[in-house]
C-alpha cells in the first residue's frame, strides 16, 4: 500500500510543488541528497575519507529539449573534471540516466552525449554506470551500452530484479570485465513484465545474484535488505570471489552503519550519491522501495 502511494506521488506534479515548498522538506532532503555540485564534492570527500567509494548522480528528470540534454552532458563533464582535480577518482564514478540526455526525443543524440561523458570519465580515471529506468527503456539502454562498450568496455549497466526478463539479461552480461549493478527496481511496472510481490522480487534478486556471482563479470550488489546483503556475502564466499571482484552499493543517507560495517569487513562499498535540485521524483521512488527504512533512517 505505502509503496503504491509513493510511486503514484512520484508522478504527481501538483504534489511535487506542494512538497518542494514545504519548510520541513529541506532538512529531510539533505539527509539523502547533496544540493549543489560543490556539496556533492564535499560529501564525496567525506565518504572517501571513511573508506567508501562513491557514484554521483546528477538529478535530472523529464528532459524535453536538446538544450536541456546538452546542459546535462556539460554538468557531467564538469563534475568529472572537478573529481579528478580533487583527487577523488577512481574512488568516485558517475551514474547516468539516458533519459536525462534526451533519449526519449533523440536516441542518437543521447548516445553522443553519453559517449562524451564516458570519454570525460576515462580522462578523469574513472567510470560510468548507466542507470535503469522503466521497462520501456531497457532495450534502448542495452543498445546504448553495447555501443559505449566498444570504446569504453568498463561502462556499467543496472539491472532490476523485479523485471521478469532480468535473469536472461544477467546471463548475457555476466562476462569478463562486465560491471553490472543489480537492484530490486524502483518503478511501477505492469504484472506482464514485472513481479508484483516482494517475495517474488527477492527470489528473482537471489537467482540473478547467483548468475552474476558465478559469472566472469563484476557484480555490484545494490540493496539495503539485510537478508539479501547476507546472501550476497555468502555467495561471494561460495564462488570464491576476492573482495576486489564485487562490491556492495547503498544509497546515501540510508543505513550508514551497515555501510561502515561492510567496509570494515573488507568489502568494497559504493555510496550512491544524488545531487541537484530536481530531487522529487528520485526521492519518492526511493521511499517507495522501502518506506519504513528510508523514513526512519538516521545519518
Amino acid at each position: 500500500m505505502l509503496r503504491s502511494l509513493f510511486l503514484a506521488a512520484a508522478g504527481s506534479s501538483r504534489l511535487e510543488r506542494l512538497v518542494e515548498s514545504a519548510p520541513v522538506s529541506k532538512g529531510f532532503v539533505r539527509r539523502f541528497i547533496a544540493g549543489s555540485a560543490g556539496d556533492a564534492l564535499r560529501v564525496s570527500r567525506e565518504l572517501a575519507d571513511d573508506g567508501l567509494a562513491v557514484t554521483l548522480d546528477h538529478l535530472r528528470e523529464d528532459t524535453r529539449t536538446a538544450e536541456q540534454a546538452a546542459a546535462v552532458r556539460q554538468e557531467y563533464v564538469t563534475i568529472l573534471g572537478r573529481l579528478r582535480e580533487a583527487g577523488l577518482t577512481p574512488a568516485a564514478e558517475v551514474s547516468l540516466k539516458l533519459s536525462a540526455l534526451g533519449q526519449r526525443i533523440d536516441e542518437k543524440l543521447a548516445l553522443e552525449h553519453a559517449h562524451a561523458i564516458c570519454a570525460a570519465a576515462a580522462e578523469a580515471g574513472t567510470t560510468v554506470t548507466l542507470d535503469a529506468e522503466d521497462h520501456t527503456t531497457t532495450d534502448a539502454m542495452f543498445e546504448t551500452l553495447l555501443e559505449l562498450r566498444r570504446d569504453f568496455p568498463e561502462t556499467g549497466a543496472t539491472l532490476q530484479a523485479h523485471l521478469r526478463r532480468t535473469e536472461g539479461d544477467c546471463r548475457e552480461l555476466a562476462t569478463a570485465g562486465s560491471r553490472v549493478r543489480l537492484c530490486k527496481g524502483a518503478y511501477a511496472e505492469p504484472e506482464s513484465v514485472a513481479f508484483q510481490s516482494a517475495l517474488d522480487v527477492d527470489k528473482s534478486f537471489v537467482r540473478c545474484l547467483n548468475i552474476l556471482m558465478s559469472g566472469e563479470g563484476y557484480p555490484m550488489v545494490a540493496t539495503h535488505d539485510p537478508r539479501l546483503i547476507a546472501i550476497g556475502e555468502d555467495r561471494a564466499r561460495w564462488f570464491d570471489r576476492s573482495t576486489g571482484e564485487y562490491e556492495f552499493q547503498l544509497l546515501y543517507g540510508v543505513r550508514p552503519d551497515e555501510q561502515a560495517r561492510l567496509a570494515a569487513g573488507g568489502h568494497t562499498v559504493r555510496v550512491y550519491l544524488p545531487y541537484g535540485d530536481q530531487w522529487y521524483g528520485y526521492l519518492m521512488r526511493r521511499i517507495a522501495e522501502r518506506p519504513v527504512r528510508v523514513l526512519t533512517s538516521k545519518k
